[in-house]
């Protein structure tokens, strides 16, 4: 696994593509050896309740957060949220260019003596891992 959970202020889903986000993380996460392909998950809860900042509904957020399995080094983690997270803010440049939107990440470890998984998605990809 990596778990990716992306929530959004509903007024966002104006201005940019909820599914080519969710997209753009997977493949970015497909990339980094820290995130086993067939564990990638990826996927957005729309917020439509948000109050933020002066209280303007103009503001926007998106939130992402990374749940992964523990055992990977701290240098790992970090090297994994920092390019997602770049591919999220260059993702929301255009959006951001005329829009108050606020960007945030976080990664953390699940222990899995207390997450049960089963799956059989291995089976199923084109190129084993």
């Amino acid at each position: 696994m990596p778990h990716f959970h992306i929530e959004y202020s509903a007024n966002l889903e104006r201005v940019i593509d909820v599914a080519d986000l969710c997209e753009t993380i997977r493949a970015t996460a497909a990339q980094i050896d820290t995130f086993p392909t067939a564990g990638i998950r990826v996927r957005a809860t729309r917020v439509d309740h948000v109050a933020m900042a002066d209280g303007d509904a103009k503001h926007g957020f998106i939130d992402l957060s990374i749940r992964l399995r523990e055992g990977r080094d701290f240098e790992a983690k970090q090297d994994a949220v920092t390019r997602i997270f770049a591919a999220l803010k260059n993702f929301m440049t255009p959006a951001m260019e005329t829009r108050s939107i606020a960007l945030s990440a976080e990664i953390r470890d699940i222990d899995a003596a207390l997450s049960p998984k089963f799956g059989n998605i291995r089976d199923h990809l084109e190129t084993p891992e």
